[in-house]
């Protein structure tokens, strides 16, 4: 889709939190790529966090992240799966206002171009929590990458058309 160039950019504060019960920051490779992208597509780098795949603390800092002005967009990867530890998209749901199904729906429909079929243990979502965007990604560097080349480098662009999520900014807490 068309970026227009005549249009002013406007970079969006993002933070980063990868899911994990084994990773720590030197092992976090899908959360590099992330921080690559988002900061060479000109956004800021808010914060950035690891935590286990514990609903209860991932819960408390989406929570924290959503009341923090300087905040706009959250990114997560990691815990999208099936297995019982996965429970990333229960806390996304847990703050969420309004999920955008959408997100997880062409997420997975990309994925499919790389991975076939296995995507459907993919259960990447996507929400609006007090006019904050939150995006669950699963963990891997390939599913990070299909999520931000694919959807995530448009849509958080002001300039790209015909819409995109940060125009709609101002107006997420609408009532």
């Amino acid at each position: 889709m068309p970026i227009d160039q005549t249009l002013p950019f406007t970079p969006v504060r993002i933070a980063v939190l990868t899911v994990s019960d084994t990773r720590g920051l030197a092992e976090d490779r899908s959360g590099d790529t992330l921080v690559a992208r988002l900061a060479e597509a000109g956004h800021i780098l808010a914060d950035r966090h690891i935590l286990r795949d514990d609903a209860d603390m991932i819960v408390a800092q989406l929570h924290a992240w959503i009341e923090d002005e300087a905040i706009d967009c959250v990114i997560t990867t990691g815990g999208t799966g099936v297995t019982g530890r996965d429970v990333t998209p229960e806390a996304v749901e847990r703050v969420a206002d309004k999920m955008i199904p959408g997100f997880g729906e062409l997420f997975r429909w990309l994925s499919y171009q790389t991975i076939g079929t296995s995507t459907v243990q993919s259960r990447a979502c996507a929400c609006v929590a007090r006019g904050t965007y939150i995006f669950a990604l699963p963990g891997s560097t390939g599913a990070v990458k299909d999520a931000w080349d694919g959807i995530l480098r448009d849509q958080l662009d002001s300039r790209h058309r015909p819409c995109n999520f940060v125009e709609l900014m101002p107006r997420l807490t609408e009532r």
